[in-house]
């Protein structure tokens, strides 16, 4: 196992010094689903929940929960975001969420990636929990990061 980077000699939480990495355009790509009944996604397709239209609402809650990631993670760098995408997808059971985040800097996004698809999906559910009681959010994971 490697050493843990956000921890100190004396084995305190710690935020890393990046100050000597290089500055990189960094992406990363994230997922998750949130399982609905049949009735549930048939309301979202007619834009029939009374809160209004779930899928651009939890795109944008995602796009700014991306933006609010050091703030909402202890040990994150604030960073120089260049790209935000966050897209919500009816499938046969639920809706897909995936993210895409893209900066220029020292550390990468895959925490942003992530922060976006977890709060678009707790909107999603926030949205719905009126109609739908079943909901579980589940497989939400990194797809992909990389630095160019």
């Amino acid at each position: 196992m490697s050493e843990l980077s956000h921890i100190n000699n004396e084995g305190k939480a710690n935020m890393v010094d990046v100050a000597n990495k290089p500055d990189q355009t960094r992406i990363a790509k994230a997922t998750g689903f949130i399982k609905l009944q049949p009735g549930t996604l048939k309301l979202i397709n007619e834009n029939l929940i009374k809160k209004g239209d779930v899928l651009t609402v939890a795109e944008i809650a995602g796009i700014q929960a991306a933006k609010e990631t050091s703030r909402l993670i202890p040990l994150c760098h604030g960073l120089l975001i260049t790209k935000i995408e966050v897209k919500g997808v009816v499938e046969k059971s639920g809706v897909r969420v995936n993210s895409l985040i893209k900066c220029l800097g020292k550390t990468g996004v895959e925490m942003e990636a992530l922060t976006a698809v977890n709060i678009a999906l707790l909107t999603i559910y926030d949205m719905c929990k009126a109609v739908d009681k079943t909901m579980v959010m589940e497989e939400i994971y990194l797809v992909s990061k990389e630095k160019i």
